[in-house]
């Protein structure tokens, strides 16, 4: 069980880190941020498992980030037609 815990820690800061180090483009913010969710989904699934409880969060939790990540994905195709780039500065010229 230990061995899960630490996978999971250092896959999350792994992803923490690289979504605070890759703040410029929009795109390798939302791949660091579904890094994070699989993390995230891998301690709930080793969690529920270790307990015997029921799969059926899982579900629910996997549907929320696939919808969170197509709102990502259309908001960087709105970017890139608008703007013809993935930078966050970009986002200056939306006011």
């Amino acid at each position: 069980m230990l061995i899960f815990i630490s996978i999971f820690s250092f896959m999350y800061f792994m992803g923490l880190l690289s979504f605070c180090l890759k703040r410029q483009h929009l795109l390798l913010m939302l791949l660091s941020l579904e890094f994070v969710v699989i993390s995230l989904y891998f301690c709930l699934f080793i969690y529920v498992g270790y307990f015997d409880n029921e799969y059926y969060f899982l579900l629910v939790f996997l549907t929320m980030s696939v919808c969170e990540g197509s709102l990502g994905l259309s908001l960087l195709v709105l970017m890139m037609r608008s703007f013809g780039n993935d930078f966050i500065q970009s986002f200056n010229l939306l006011w």
